[in-house]
């Protein structure tokens, strides 16, 4: 995933959550941001050390930004959006954190369309 699909800085993250909306699952909380001025969305990660060890939480975010070019065509471009890891989702498989993803995105509303897998 390129670095303009990235949030990096601290204000940035900052911003999504002073004016967020917001929804979770057992595995993940997603923080949305609509911006009508984006040609694209921009995807913030926060993996916490309750996932486990650093090459531990490198994974998570690997398999989260995998499903998410693989959901690009779907997303709602003009949002930025926030992922954090919950601590269940630990040694979990690419299909089984796409499927959660799918989960908690459909309840933010930011899939064009419901019927994907």
């Amino acid at each position: 995933m390129r670095k303009s699909f990235r949030i990096k800085k601290p204000e940035e993250f900052q911003k999504v959550f002073d004016h967020h909306h917001s929804v979770a699952n057992k595995y993940f909380v997603v923080y949305r941001l609509q911006k009508k001025d984006q040609k694209h969305f921009r995807l913030g990660l926060s993996v916490g050390k309750k996932i486990g060890k650093a090459h531990d939480r490198v994974h998570v975010k690997r398999r989260i930004r995998q499903t998410m070019l693989e959901l690009k065509p779907l997303l709602d471009q003009q949002s930025d959006i926030l992922v954090i890891a919950r601590p269940n989702i630990a040694g979990a498989s690419q299909a089984f954190i796409k499927k959660q993803l799918v989960h908690v995105l459909g309840l933010a509303k930011l899939l064009k369309d419901e019927k994907h897998g």
